[in-house]
């Protein structure tokens, strides 16, 4: 959840194996690093990757080592992103396994072997609590993997670390600073360190940015994957709502939470995406899901994708900063050059929506980590969110900067029965849907609507909370639609993103644009780690 939508609401041991199993460390050295272990890891892709496999240039074991050794070059030592809450101990023997599958002549799919890390809200059965970055969850091991991790494990992905978040994916605090959790401490951007990473998915961005795994999963209720991918240069997708299970993912809201890949490429996006879909019962919005998903999405990456496309630009959508205004300009340019047509389009109204939104998270925050909490047992020191306010008020770390009032204020509504919430819920949906993304393409024929994703990363402020200029996720993130952000270029050397967004279940023809707008332009450049003046 990204910050700053509403007044109230918030964005919604590695290769030296004495480092404890979930340090949260940060911690020095050269973040260029030579290869490691014969494996050059910066910028590489899952099809480099599964080549190098194929080749015996490298092993699985290699490339996690050299993750590993990264991790801690860059993570904890070096620049100290704090991006990485807790190393995977067993990495190397998960490696090993599927190296010696591949040996075998057996390959589970294109993400076999390729090192994932998770967002610490996913549920992971490895020996690495689950904490949604929260003190109360510091010793939370779960005893089931979520739908994510259970996909990703059968695909034959290495989870190779949990990422630092902002606390309950930023749906805490009347003010926060993004990418700040009571475990983690706060991350940083690796492209000007003083600068905010964005959050929600503050250290599964970071994390892809300055090349410490090849994918990463973060979780997206308002913001969390788009805004994040923005601060730090990458390609992140929010995917429909239902594509992708929730199963096992601690929760905001059931209308708008939803899984999604980040990744350097929109090729690796595409890869990573078609493993993380299915039909799963305990998560009823995928049941709206059958015939919608596709097994593999990078066939509908073309480079003359853009060809014959109209894409609505919403207007005024970058008023936020000129300098970025003239990179949509641009991006605009690039677009009608490969054959699409541009359309200027009216933004919707969003403030009701936004309003209605804010009530529906309020009441279903309160109904979801009540759920979650009574799943865990006795894995965690209270039972429910009223328990969770009264541990924070004992806690010496957890109030030290921000207050609590997004969870005071969820304690204080009813259930999902309540007619308010329901009233907000059809009002939302309303106002997002049928007025709002599916009017707007009936009425000019679109393929997809694009806008600015954000605006340049602010500085970290723990003091005051997040300087947030504006940014476009609104509309889809509400309405439950599919968004992709995609590098567009710098605002000075800070990264900003351009964001395709469309109907419900329209990824193949998100990432079509995406894809065919990033092989034209290749605006993705890795990292510096640069200190301000």
């Amino acid at each position: 959840m990204k910050r700053k939508l509403f007044k109230l609401s918030a964005l919604v041991g590695v290769v030296l194996l004495a480092f404890s199993a979930c340090g949260c460390g940060c911690g020095a050295a050269n973040p260029a690093t030579e290869p490691a272990l014969g494996v050059d890891l910066q910028e590489i892709t899952v099809r480099q990757l599964q080549q190098g496999y194929q080749d015996g240039r490298f092993t699985i074991t290699d490339v996690v080592k050299g993750y590993l050794n990264r991790i801690e070059a860059v993570d904890r030592s070096g620049p100290r992103l704090n991006a990485i809450l807790c190393v995977n101990p067993d990495a190397l023997k998960i490696a090993a396994e599927l190296d010696a599958e591949m040996a075998a002549g057996k390959t589970r799919g294109p993400l076999h072997g390729i090192p994932v890390i998770l967002k610490d809200n996913i549920d992971s059965i490895d020996p690495m609590p689950t904490t949604a970055g929260a003190t109360v969850l510091r010793n939370s091991f779960v005893k089931k993997d979520s739908w994510v991790a259970k996909k990703l494990r059968a695909a034959g992905a290495v989870i190779l670390a949990k990422a630092n978040m902002s606390e309950w994916a930023n749906f805490r605090a009347n003010f926060s600073s993004s990418g700040w959790s009571g475990v983690g401490g706060q991350t940083r951007n690796p492209y000007v360190l003083d600068r905010n990473p964005c959050g929600s998915s503050a250290g599964s961005g970071v994390a892809v940015a300055a090349n410490l795994c090849v994918v990463a999963i973060g979780t997206e209720t308002n913001g969390s994957i788009v805004c994040p991918a923005n601060n730090n240069g990458i390609v992140g997708l929010k995917p429909t709502v239902g594509l992708v299970s929730r199963s096992g993912i601690i929760p905001i809201s059931s209308s708008q939470d939803t899984a999604g890949p980040m990744g350097r490429t929109v090729e690796d996006v595409a890869i990573c995406l078609g493993t993380l879909v299915g039909i799963d019962e305990t998560d009823t919005k995928t049941l709206t899901a059958p015939g919608k998903a596709q097994s593999d999405y990078a066939q509908f990456l073309k480079t003359d994708g853009l060809k014959g496309k109209r894409i609505g630009m919403l207007k005024g959508s970058a008023d936020y900063h000129h300098k970025v205004d003239t990179l949509l300009q641009q991006a605009a340019a690039f677009l009608k050059s490969r054959g699409a047509t541009i359309i200027e389009v009216e933004s919707p109204k969003e403030r009701a929506m936004e309003n209605d939104s804010f009530q529906v998270m309020l009441y279903e925050f309160k109904d979801g980590l009540n759920n979650y909490f009574a799943g865990l047992g006795n894995a965690a020191p209270v039972n429910d969110l009223e328990g969770l306010i009264g541990f924070n008020k004992a806690d010496p770390i957890e109030l030290r900067y921000f207050d609590q009032k997004l969870l005071e204020m969820a304690q204080e509504k009813g259930d999902l029965a309540s007619p308010e919430y329901k009233k907000a819920l059809a009002a939302m949906w309303k106002a997002a849907r049928d007025e709002g993304i599916d009017r707007l393409m009936d009425a000019h024929t679109l393929d997809a609507i694009m806008a600015p994703t954000g605006a340049p990363a602010w500085k970290t402020d723990l003091i005051d909370g997040d300087h947030f200029l504006g940014g476009s996720s609104s509309l889809a993130a509400i309405a439950g639609y599919p968004s992709i952000t995609v590098p567009m270029g710098f605002v000075d050397e800070l990264p900003v993103g351009v964001s395709f967004f469309g109907r419900a279940w329209s990824e193949p023809l998100l990432l079509e644009i995406a894809y065919g707008y990033e092989q034209g332009t290749r605006q993705r450049r890795p990292p510096k780690f640069l200190v301000s003046d």
